[in-house]
């Protein structure tokens, strides 16, 4: 699919042998977004499954642009001379990845103009454009649009007396060229699609939905009275969103990000402008004039823009078009006599326990782990990391409040540079302190992703520490989609490891967080070949599979160091789980719950397709 004015050859550089050890971090990204992509077009999974997936590769590419490639733009524009581990310069990579998103975004419009739209029709669900729309269904519209949308809509026009209106990120505009039918001058004008208002107007015509763009579209002379419509071409404009950048030496982090977050919604500079392919050259310049941009930062889109609005249809009442839903069962040694909970303290001191989501239940594990911490007399604190959550409502959340009520001490580290949730994650941190838990707000120049738990308990005259620690997010909606994993354990190694986690991400400290050991150490034994050597986590297991690849030893691949203990933890309990050929599989996705369907391994993103093959990780 040709997407923009001049289509940029493919400079990709030819990889050096120390180079070709490493997998490019963006490109890498793309590859995980592919799979996603993959589950829209297996046609074994239920319709609404597929569209689901569909929606989050797009949601994904909106993310990947925001971030990612307003990283490497604004090196670009800085003239930084860096390269990444692979060899790639900012400019390099900028042109590969426009290469990949073109073949990705032709085969997202491909699977949805010709086969997702189809089967919803013959499904009893018809989405229909506005040519589409029949007579009776087009009076029943110009209810709609005269009683819920007009009164929401803004037009404005371009002139010299007019100057460009901002285009926030992510919104979805219609471009309108309207002519003056005395003086015979052509005018620029954008209306905002409003995003208060549902993506898809129903018709009363059974399950038909029309876009919200193509009805205002339908209405343009309401909106323009007098004036002749030439033209109108939906956009849509995709900013820079990344707050990493945040100023290291800022006092106070809060302060510091809640004015980045204000100065973004006006000032971030654009990285993205999705067309509609007959938009005219002459409305095409003036966009990309306007918002300071390249052809090579256009991208055309012959179907539907913004596709991540997809999502809404999952949330119809067709239980035949999607899968069975998934009861999780809870872990064997989590079960207690009957109704009885068990005590979770007394089943951790006997072993470690690896729960696997959403296969295990995330609220009779983790949830039930933190629940009865908060209501144990011998508890004497809670410390928790948070990125993301359910908010307010969540059960652990409320489980954090009540523990500090009942006099624990508690602490969360809420991340607030969680991409997307900086807002949301403020609101309900000052929820917690309302309720005397002790709130840190991250750390300057760095972004807290871990997820752990850490309880302190009395236990006769000496102290024990019981943790959690696992990928994925302590929010029970997710934990029922994504493939994740959670290990609950007493282990004191563990325990002085996330101790001191604890007191370098609330304090002030020196120390390495961490038993020894490191990246380099468990990379270069799983390329050695030795037999003594297990399997490491999954962080370490790209590396792992290029060194073997290639016959090489990755040398000085450091992404921070790995605790020993924890290093040996997941290995032990993934053996005795017999979890490894269901976390890393060489099609790369994961077996859907009870074999109905496969999902993305999202934990494991880092880990490349090949690498799944379990014989290659053994050391």
């Amino acid at each position: 699919m040709a997407v923009g004015a001049h289509p940029e050859p493919d400079l990709s550089p030819v990889l050096s042998p120390v180079s070709s050890r490493y997998i490019n971090r963006e490109l890498s990204r793309l590859d995980f977004d592919e799979r996603v992509l993959a589950m829209a077009e297996d046609p074994k999974l239920a319709l609404l499954e597929r569209v689901r997936f569909l929606a989050i590769f797009s949601q994904n590419l909106d993310d990947f642009f925001q971030v990612r490639v307003a990283g490497l733009k604004e090196q670009v524009l800085a003239a930084v001379a860096v390269s990444s581990p692979d060899g790639m310069s900012p400019l390099e990579q900028l042109k590969a990845i426009r290469t990949r998103v073109e073949g990705l975004i032709s085969r997202q419009v491909a699977i949805y103009n010709r086969e997702i739209v189809p089967a919803l029709a013959q499904s009893g669900i018809a989405l229909v454009r506005g040519e589409e729309v029949g007579k009776k269904e087009l009076a029943q519209l110009h209810t709609v649009f005269r009683e819920q949308i007009f009164p929401v809509l803004t037009p404005l026009a371009v002139d010299p007396g007019h100057p460009f209106p901002y285009i926030s990120h992510l919104s979805l505009n219609l471009a309108v060229m309207v002519r003056d039918p005395q003086r015979r001058q052509q005018r620029f004008a954008r209306v905002k699609i409003p995003p208060v208002l549902p993506r898809f107007i129903a018709l009363v015509e059974g399950e038909r939905y029309v876009p919200l763009e193509d009805v205002i579209a339908l209405h343009l002379p309401a909106l323009f009275p007098g004036m002749e419509i030439v033209a109108h071409h939906p956009f849509r404009v995709t900013r820079d969103g990344d707050l990493d950048d945040v100023d290291s030496d800022a006092e106070d982090l809060l302060a510091a990000i809640q004015t980045e977050l204000r100065r973004r919604r006006r000032h971030a500079r654009v990285v993205r402008l999705e067309v509609d392919p007959g938009m005219s050259a002459e409305v095409l310049e003036l966009l990309t004039r306007e918002l300071e941009l390249q052809p090579a930062d256009v991208y055309q889109i012959d179907g539907l823009l913004d596709m991540g609005s997809l999502s809404v249809l999952t949330q119809l009442d067709r239980p035949d078009l999607k899968e069975e839903t998934w009861t999780p069962t809870t872990q064997p040694r989590l079960r207690g006599i009957a109704a009885e909970v068990p005590d979770l303290f007394a089943v951790l001191r006997a072993g470690d326990i690896l729960a696997h989501h959403p296969y295990d239940s995330f609220a009779t594990s983790v949830e039930a782990f933190v629940d009865h911490a908060a209501g144990d007399p011998d508890v004497l604190a809670i410390k928790q990391t948070l990125y993301r959550t359910s908010g307010p409502a969540s059960p652990i959340v409320r489980a954090l409040i009540r523990a500090a009520e009942r006099g624990k001490q508690v602490v969360a580290l809420v991340e607030i540079k969680a991409r997307g949730d900086e807002q949301a994650n403020i609101g309900w941190a000052r929820a917690l302190e309302e309720a005397n838990v002790h709130v840190v707000y991250g750390l300057l120049g760095l972004k807290t992703h871990a997820k752990v738990t850490l309880v302190v308990r009395r236990e006769g005259a000496h102290i024990q520490h019981y943790l959690h620690v696992g990928t994925g997010n302590y929010n029970p909606s997710t934990a029922r989609a994504y493939e994740d994993v959670s290990l609950l354990s007493s282990d004191s190694d563990l325990g002085a490891d996330v101790t001191e986690l604890f007191n370098l991400l609330t304090g002030y400290s020196r120390q390495q967080p961490h038993r020894p050991g490191d990246h380099r150490r468990a990379v270069r034994g799983v390329s050695g070949g030795r037999p003594d050597r297990p399997p490491h986590p999954q962080h370490v297991l790209a590396a792992s599979w290029r060194a073997r690849t290639f016959g090489t030893d990755p040398g000085p691949f450091d992404r921070g160091p790995v605790p020993r203990a924890l290093a040996r933890l997941l290995v032990r309990q993934w053996r005795k789980a017999r979890v490894l050929p269901r976390l890393f599989r060489s099609d790369a996705a994961q077996p859907g719950p009870a074999g109905r369907g496969r999902r993305p391994g999202y934990g494991f993103e880092t880990a490349p397709a090949a690498a799944a093959d379990p014989r290659r990780i053994a050391g």
